[in-house]
C-alpha cells in the first residue's frame, strides 16, 4: 500500500524530475526502490504523469487554445512530426522497455549517456532560430531523441533539448518547444499505462494519498516549466550534466557491489 507521504515525495519527484534534464523516470525509480515499491505504484505512476500533463497544458494554454480554433496549423504538425519517432520505437519495443524499466540494471548507464548528450549540446555554438523558424526536419530529428528517452533513465526534456540545440534554435525556443513536444509523450504514457491498469497491474494506494502526489506534481511540473525555460536563456546544461553523471557513477558502482 502506498501511503500519503510517498505519494506526496514521489509527486514532488515527477514534477520536478518531468521538465528538468535529469530524468523522471530514472528518479522515480529511484524513489520506489527507496520505498520497496519495487514493482509498484502504476496507478500513481499514471496519475503523477496526468498531473505533469496538467502543468504543462496549463501552462501553454494559449498553444493549445490555438491548435484548437486551428487544428491544421503548423504548430500541430510540427507536434505530430515530432511525436512519430517515440510512437514507433514505443509499440515496436514496449515489452523490451518494460523489463528494462522494471529491472533497473540499465539505470547508472542511461544517466551517464544523459550528462554526455547534455555536455555535448551546452558546448555547440549558440543558434538563433525561434518557434517561427522550426522546420518539419527540426522536428522529427528532436523527436527522434525523444525517441531514445523511452528507456528508463535517458531523459526526454535533456534529450529533445540538446537536440533543439543541435538544431540550432535559441536557448529559450529549445526549452520551449521540448516541453511542447512533452504532452503528447506523457498523454501516451498515460494511456499505455492505463491499459495495464485495467489489466490489474499496480499497487493499492488511498484516495487521499493519490490526491496528494498529483496535486504535488502538477504544482511542482508548472514551476518546472516555467523555471527551466527562464533558466536556460541564461545558464549552461553543464551543471545538469556533471548531477547525472555522479548519480550514475554512484549508481553503477552500487550494482557492481551488489548493494543495489
Amino acid at each position: 500500500m502506498v501511503n500519503s507521504i510517498q505519494a506526496l515525495f514521489l509527486g514532488i519527484l515527477q514534477g520536478l524530475t518531468e521538465f528538468l534534464p535529469i530524468s523522471s523516470s530514472g528518479h522515480l525509480y529511484l524513489g520506489r526502490q527507496m520505498f520497496g515499491l519495487n514493482e509498484a505504484g502504476l496507478l500513481l505512476d499514471t496519475m503523477l504523469h496526468i498531473g505533469t500533463l496538467f502543468a504543462v497544458l496549463v501552462f501553454y494554454r494559449r498553444e493549445f487554445i490555438g491548435i484548437c480554433r486551428n487544428p491544421f496549423g503548423k504548430l500541430t504538425w510540427l507536434l505530430i512530426a515530432g511525436t512519430i519517432p517515440a510512437v514507433i520505437v514505443g509499440f515496436a519495443f514496449k515489452d523490451y522497455f518494460d523489463s528494462l524499466s522494471k529491472s533497473g540494471v540499465t539505470v547508472g548507464w542511461e544517466f551517464l549517456i544523459t550528462g554526455c548528450f547534455l555536455w555535448f549540446a551546452d558546448s555547440i555554438k549558440k543558434g538563433r532560430k525561434q518557434m517561427e523558424d522550426l522546420t518539419f526536419k527540426d522536428a522529427v530529428f528532436i523527436g527522434t531523441f525523444q525517441a531514445a528517452a523511452i528507456f528508463p533513465a535517458i531523459s526526454r526534456s535533456g534529450m529533445t533539448m540538446a537536440a533543439a540545440l543541435m538544431r540550432k534554435l535559441d536557448r529559450e525556443t529549445a526549452a520551449y518547444f521540448s516541453f511542447l513536444l512533452s504532452t503528447p509523450a506523457i498523454a501516451g504514457a498515460i494511456l499505455l499505462q492505463s491499459m495495464d491498469i485495467l489489466k490489474g497491474e499496480g499497487e493499492a494506494i488511498s484516495p487521499g494519498a493519490l490526491a496528494m502526489g498529483i496535486i504535488a506534481s502538477a504544482a511542482v511540473g508548472y514551476a518546472a516549466v516555467k523555471w527551466m525555460i527562464g533558466y536556460l536563456k541564461k545558464h549552461s546544461l553543464k551543471a545538469f550534466a556533471v548531477y547525472v553523471w555522479i548519480l550514475g557513477l554512484f549508481i553503477v558502482a552500487m550494482q557492481y557491489s551488489g548493494k543495489f
